[in-house]
């Protein structure tokens, strides 16, 4: 196992010795006192395992595609945004715009998200053990969106095929986000992913995977018709 102390070093060595040690070889790195620095960890593109011991700034984990980038504490805006692959954990609490325009992979935060999760994402899954804020899920493509707490408003706001799952209360729903009937596959997935990626402590504090709502698109904003232009105006 590989080390690297941050003390005043600056974002740029860090994110440099970390690839250094991935090109020799090592898979297993751990990144001590990383003081809530910007960008850590981004772009790197191999199998690793990489462990930060504390908070990290915003955009921690950007532009992945293979590692497990693990965070003890929490994170600032836009944790993981346009990932491609890899898994990306969160102790802690991530700010605004997490797992934002994921295409793939895993994005698990322990604690509470605030707004805009998993925006514009467009595969994966997303694993929230707390609440979420305000447009949570908005214009998501595909994947899947879990959030064992409360979501804010506009929750899932002009949607496309992702589908979401909500164990607490749900403030508003956005536009042309509807309610469905969960499945008993449904249930199974939910249930599976919240046991395999979330604490028995954080798991237990939440209802059960057969309590959580279904959030799905109502498809009115699929296909552009003139004679909807009301709709559309609301969703602009």
């Amino acid at each position: 196992m590989a080390e690297i102390d941050c003390g005043a070093r600056s974002t740029r060595e860090i994110n440099a010795e970390l690839k250094q040690w991935i090109q020799r070889g090592e898979t297993d790195i751990v990144v001590r006192h990383p003081g809530a620095r910007h960008n850590l960890a981004v772009a790197i593109l191999s199998p690793a395992r990489v462990r930060l011991e504390g908070s990290a700034g915003y955009f921690c984990a950007g532009l992945i595609d293979g590692p497990t980038i693990e965070i003890s504490g929490s994170a600032g805006w836009g944790l993981a945004e346009s990932m491609m692959n890899g898994r990306v954990v969160v102790e802690g609490n991530a700010g605004n715009g997490a797992a934002a325009a994921i295409r793939g992979g895993t994005v698990v935060i322990h604690g509470d998200a605030a707004a805009r999760l998993g925006a514009s994402m467009k595969g994966g899954l997303v694993i929230v053990g707390g609440n979420c804020g305000y447009m949570a899920g908005f214009m998501a493509q595909k994947g899947t969106l879990i959030v064992c707490g409360d979501a804010g408003e506009a929750f899932a706001d002009s949607m496309y095929a992702t589908t979401c799952f909500v164990g607490g209360r749900i403030a508003d729903l956005g536009t042309d986000a509807v309610l469905a009937e969960p499945t008993a596959e449904d249930i199974a997935f939910v249930d599976d992913a919240l046991a395999a990626w979330l604490p028995p402590a954080i798991r237990g504090k939440r209802p059960p995977a057969r309590e959580f709502r279904k959030v799905v698109a109502g498809r009115k904003l699929w296909n552009f018709d003139h004679r909807e232009w009301k709709l559309w105006q609301e969703a602009l």
